[in-house]
């Protein structure tokens, strides 16, 4: 169907399972990712949504089985290797995951900082940012005076800035009301036109049935 799949090909699981002692909150889960391909990866409270966000960033590593990201073998790479991986992604969480003692303007250059951006650099591209998400007029406020979707603009914000090859965002729309979830799915959708691989774990059904986009459907870890 695809005829350079290896090519087009950004993310490979191959029978990855994920062990928390006893419990298996992954188990053999092979799974490809094409390049600026936008899934959905669904399934009930439980089901390894989130273990398997995590271990694609090396947030968590893999009991068994292979990661393949961007042709980075994650079993084998180093931990010096790491933030040349995590590079590749913007992540986006539930829970937002902000400085609260840094302003928004903060928040979202460290990840520059980081990567090695020169200031006179930073400025001007994390005011690009904040303004394509709509909140460039609150740059030096700081977080805890914002409400949930706003956190949720600056925390995609802060995964765009670095323009990542993979978006992951992590229930992205939990904690928010419907107008700023819909909102946010449009940020991540032009992040998406913008040529990112984009995976969203969420359970909003209705979120997947009004939106085109590839299913992934876990149950107690594996794929149904």
């Amino acid at each position: 169907m695809y005829p350079d799949l290896e090519k087009n090909t950004i993310i490979r699981m191959f029978n990855v399972s994920k062990q928390y002692g006893k419990m298996e909150a992954l188990s053999n889960l092979s799974l490809e990712v094409r390049k600026n391909e936008f899934v959905f990866v669904t399934g009930p409270s439980g089901a390894g949504k989130s273990t398997m966000i995590k271990l694609l960033y090396k947030g968590e590593t893999a009991s068994s089985g292979a990661i393949l990201v961007d042709g980075m073998n994650l079993s084998r790479i180093s931990r010096k290797q790491i933030p040349m991986l995590r590079r590749k992604f913007g992540v986006v969480f539930q829970d937002f995951k902000l400085i609260p003692t840094k302003t928004i303007f903060q928040n979202v250059s460290l990840v520059l900082e980081v990567a090695g951006f020169k200031p006179k650099e930073i400025h001007p591209l994390v005011m690009d940012v904040l303004e394509r998400v709509g909140i460039a007029d609150r740059f030096e406020e700081f977080p805890p005076v914002l409400s949930g979707g706003e956190k949720q603009r600056v925390a995609i914000a802060r995964a765009m800035v670095g323009t990542p090859k993979i978006v992951l965002a992590d229930e992205p729309t939990g904690s928010l009301d419907p107008d700023s979830a819909a909102h946010i799915f449009r940020l991540l959708r032009s992040v998406h036109a913008r040529g990112a691989t984009v995976i969203i774990a969420t359970h909003d059904q209705q979120m997947i049935n009004n939106h085109n986009g590839r299913v992934v459907r876990l149950e107690k870890g594996r794929m149904s």
